[in-house]
């Protein structure tokens, strides 16, 4: 199937089912002073959901995504046939423009990557992109409903972007992930090192270096005192592990359970992501409409939000060559460029990082949080015009 132009089109039956379901919400009490501290908040989700029913305008809002350049085609992964993708792509009229892979997480979108998008392929007197950004299967746009047994995992979703990338005339392309993209952009990586040059990533996990496989970075690990903005790293990623990660255990164990929630009660959806929105954030002024705008999409997505939730089951259950665990370790042949911003979820100290692969352009961001393509969209485009415009350690890497 050739890639053709997309619009998204939510049937009026489903806006009017919406509206039944948010007229019949019940919400549960609330300790006084609260906060944030137990979940999100009742008085938030009481305004939200009130502001989804009465005020909030869908059709405005998919109006607006309709501008964005929409594709969808069919690629095929091995074992589960085609697969129905919708993706975004904004091509640069620049000859040496560079593919650009930009792969979203959970619960993010597409949507993450249109704050760059003019930014990347538009007119700049550097390094400029041919920006790719596909809703994931099981997401968004993209059907799920051929994906109707386990397996599906870390390397399947590599496949899905890798293919597309082939069918878009890209042989040889980069990528830019944060959330699951960073781990499906890693695993390309891992899979397709013919294809995949180089990965800039913005969740950086990765574990002490060992004497045995990296021995000058254990030996610098083991004499240098952390700095300042990695004794904070730390000290986030141990308030990530111990209040923050609950919803892992969940996805990665019973994804079905919950799922029945998700796909039920769409105020059960808006407090389970919202929540993610405010924390994972460094102090992100979300507006309504933004929030609902981004719950719609998994509200109103093809394969249903709970879909969303089983690659944290096969990514943590599979025994496939792409793990989690195994695109957390060395990747030799693909170029590297790490980023961290201080609310990320977990932030590791720097030699961490520089296990991973052959790291050769590292940045530390001032402020910014786990959606930072989203939060502060420059701060991407900055990195990726220092890793591969003139003077950056890519600079030319299609011709290299």
């Amino acid at each position: 199937m050739s890639p053709s132009p997309y619009r998204i089109a939510v049937p009026e039956s489903c806006l009017e089912d919406l509206r039944k379901r948010l007229d019949l919400a019940t919400f549960p009490d609330e300790l006084e002073d609260a906060e944030w501290a137990y979940g999100s908040p009742l008085a938030d989700i009481k305004r939200l959901t009130s502001h989804w029913r009465n005020a909030f305008d869908w059709r405005k809002a998919e109006a607006k995504l309709n501008e964005l350049p929409n594709f969808k085609t069919n690629v095929t992964v091995d074992g589960f046939g085609d697969i129905e993708l919708h993706f975004l792509h904004q091509p640069s009229s620049a000859s040496d423009a560079i593919p650009l892979l930009f792969v979203h997480g959970w619960p993010g979108s597409y949507v993450e990557v249109t704050k760059m998008l003019s930014s990347l392929s538009g007119d700049v007197n550097d390094v400029k992109f041919h920006v790719v950004a596909p809703s994931l299967p099981n997401f968004g746009w993209s059907a799920g409903q051929c994906i109707k047994k386990k397996g599906f995992g870390l390397g399947q979703y590599a496949e899905a972007c890798h293919r597309l990338m082939q069918l878009l005339g890209y042989n040889t392309y980069v990528t830019q992930g944060g959330d699951w993209g960073m781990y499906i952009t890693r695993s390309i990586g891992l899979l397709y090192p013919e294809s995949c040059l180089a990965s800039h990533i913005n969740m950086v996990r990765a574990s002490p270096p060992e004497f045995s496989t990296h021995p000058l970075l254990a030996l610098q690990h083991a004499v240098t005192p952390y700095t300042e903005d990695e004794i904070q790293g730390r000290s986030r990623s141990d308030w990530f592990a111990n209040e923050g990660s609950g919803y892992r255990s969940i996805q990665s164990t019973k994804p079905q359970t919950v799922g029945y929630a998700l796909a039920d009660s769409p105020v059960a959806l808006l407090a389970w992501i919202y929540e993610k929105l405010h924390d994972w954030t460094d102090s992100y002024l979300w507006t309504d409409d933004e929030i609902l705008t981004w719950i719609s999409i998994y509200w109103f997505s093809k394969a249903g939000a709970a879909a969303s939730l089983r690659i944290y089951y096969e990514a943590t259950h599979s025994s496939a060559e792409a793990t989690r665990e195994r695109v957390q370790r060395y990747i030799e042949r693909v170029k590297l460029g790490l980023c961290y911003a201080p609310k990320e979820l977990t932030i590791v100290p720097r030699t961490w990082g520089r296990t991973l692969g052959p790291v050769v352009f590292e940045s530390e961001k001032k402020s910014g949080g786990h959606f930072l393509a989203y939060e502060q969209p420059e701060e991407i485009v900055a990195d990726l015009r220092a890793m591969f415009g003139s003077g950056g350690p890519c600079h030319n890497i299609l011709k290299s």
